[in-house]
């Protein structure tokens, strides 16, 4: 099943090239993506967190004096706090999708 969508069905203040979308107005280029680019920007930071993280924690095992416990202390609980908020966001998003799903038409 394809969800995309195309220059064509996408609403007119959407569409890419238009001057009245949010893409017209926007310059940069994570920002001309839209959410798609947007989601996909904060589960690659939400990745290179947990990587960094277990990084550190490698390194507190192999008692590298370089790295400290409260900096490994720290990494973990922001790649944990990242991914419960990425799982509350795939959570509302399948929810959301469930519900457009089982709308009347």
């Amino acid at each position: 099943m394809n969800l995309r969508l195309t220059p064509t069905t996408m609403p007119v203040a959407v569409r890419p090239g238009s001057l009245g979308g949010v893409a017209g107005r926007v310059a940069g280029g994570a920002a001309s993506e839209g959410f798609a680019g947007a989601l996909k920007g904060a589960l690659a930071s939400v990745s290179a967190a947990q990587n960094e993280s277990a990084q550190l924690q490698r390194e507190v095992q192999l008692e590298n004096p370089k790295v400290s416990l409260e900096e490994t202390m720290v990494a973990i609980q922001k790649a944990q706090i990242g991914f419960q908020a990425t799982l509350h966001v795939r959570n509302r998003m399948v929810q959301a999708y469930t519900d457009i799903m089982n709308m009347q038409v």
